[in-house]
């Protein structure tokens, strides 16, 4: 009997937007695949029985060791990567710092660098969760 096809089924990631008093907004550097070298928004894969909200503090102090609060969600982006055999479904936060903590790549093997870009100097490339979110946040106001 031949190798069952492989089961496709989407995969949940997260991603927060968080934002300094200021307008910047916090962005890491991708040292993975999907958009490995892509500037994008922190946060990461959801785990069997976890809360969204709850992946989205656990990764953003994983990666960056900032302490976060979810303040609210600004849109779910479905991103496809067919060539990987891959399909994400990522909600994207607004979230807020806790503390005065210094952002800084605390995965060296997931996050190549850390920083803070105003909207209108942002780097490039960047992610699609990343695109969509700062775009949905600049629409709301």
């Amino acid at each position: 009997m031949p190798d069952p096809l492989p089961v496709q089924q989407p995969r949940v990631g997260c991603g927060a937007v968080i934002q300094r008093a200021d307008g910047a907004v916090l962005l890491v550097q991708r040292g993975r695949q999907p958009e490995q070298g892509y500037w994008g928004l922190p946060g990461g894969k959801v785990d069997w029985m976890e809360k969204v909200e709850d992946t989205v503090v656990r990764e953003v102090q994983e990666e960056t060791g900032l302490r976060v609060a979810v303040e609210r969600l600004l849109c779910v982006v479905d991103h496809f990567e067919p060539a990987l055999g891959q399909h994400w479904v990522a909600p994207v936060y607004l979230a807020r710092t806790l503390d005065d903590a210094q952002a800084m790549p605390l995965e060296p093997e997931a996050i190549l660098a850390v920083a803070w870009f105003h909207p209108d100097a942002l780097p490039a490339p960047l992610t699609r969760s990343a695109t969509e979110g700062l775009a949905r946040l600049s629409s709301q106001g």
